[in-house]
């Protein structure tokens, strides 16, 4: 049954579809989930969630707000197939399942209580929300993996500090405690794009645990196909987690976002090379640090709406070979 605009479907709205036919909707009429896609199935290949949390960061806050703006971003990816592997992400299975609880104002709480959310969910999504939500959906992850994960990590930071003005679990810790945990292999561990000021000690911590980083220069300076060559290299055929702090781009393509440093990528840059992580096992990912009320006309929004939906297509074209 093709729907007309703002008629729905009749019966049950199946799941990883859209809840009103998109071929006559216009994009500003998308219901208000990721992709406009279905509520609530928690058993869908691919589960989004957004994940709010925002009392770990050090300078500009607002991350809190980051779900919903990507969600909204998301209505201009609802109108064609990818365009390269020609696959239409929000008619696979995938479901949005809104936000997660947390223990307000208090940081180990909201870790504890994220981590049992995530933890019955097969493939997690997770829309950000400050960078410490990725430990605790690490912790469920390798929990229900029994084993450590590969980590393709893009950002401008090495978020590897032992605490941030004394908190141990800040938004720039998160690796950290992976890498302590045993939850991540960091012989399988790279880093993207990163640029910011770093005490040498902690970098030198962080490349003593044999984490490979390619700096904003090292890829400036190559190809995303050679970028992704290297990616591929590292995490070789390891289950892999994939997070993407939105400040590893390039302030001027990302400008919401609460530690801006310029030099970053470019988004064509980044969408490159996500396009080109053919054949490794991703397990999960988050998109991060997203903080709309300094945004310009949704581009930062948008840019992290687009690498979920790059994510998703990557996925869903290679489950098709």
């Amino acid at each position: 049954m093709i729907a007309r605009y703002g008629e729905m479907r009749s019966g049950p709205a199946p799941t990883g579809k859209y809840q009103t036919d998109m071929a006559g909707t216009p994009t500003y009429a998308v219901p208000p989930t990721f992709l406009g896609v279905s509520r609530n199935d928690r058993n869908a290949d691919y589960v989004i969630a957004g994940i709010p949390m925002d009392i770990g960061t050090t300078n500009r806050s607002g991350t809190r707000d980051g779900p919903a703006a990507i969600r909204r971003a998301s209505r201009m990816l609802t109108d064609g197939e990818h365009p390269e592997h020609w696959i239409e992400p929000a008619s696979m299975s995938v479901s949005d399942i809104g936000d997660f609880g947390l223990a307000l104002g208090d940081i180990k709480g909201s870790l504890t209580a994220i981590r049992a959310q995530a933890e019955p969910i097969g493939h997690l999504i997770g829309l950000g929300g400050e960078h410490g939500i990725t430990l605790p959906l690490l912790r469920a992850l390798t929990e229900r993996l029994g084993s450590p994960v590969a980590l393709v990590h893009f950002d401008a930071h090495v978020d590897t500090w032992a605490d941030n003005f004394g908190q141990t679990f800040a938004h720039g810790s998160p690796f950290y405690h992976a890498i302590n945990e045993g939850l991540v292999d960091p012989s399988k561990m790279i880093q993207i794009g990163i640029r910011s000021p770093v005490q040498k000690d902690v970098m030198d911590w962080t490349l003593s645990k044999g984490v490979t980083i390619l700096s904003a220069q090292d890829v400036h300076t190559s190809s995303p196909a050679a970028v992704a060559a290297r990616i591929r290299d590292v995490v070789g055929d390891a289950p892999a987690y994939l997070t993407f702090d939105i400040d590893a781009l390039d302030p001027a393509f990302a400008p919401g976002t609460g530690t801006p440093e310029i030099g970053g990528l470019a988004s064509w840059q980044a969408q490159a090379i996500i396009r080109q992580l053919k054949n490794i096992r991703f397990v999960g990912m988050d998109v991060v640090e997203v903080s709309p009320a300094f945004d310009v006309a949704e581009i930062t929004a948008l840019a992290a709406a687009t690498m979920v939906w790059e994510y998703l297509a990557l996925l869903g074209s290679s489950a098709m070979r």
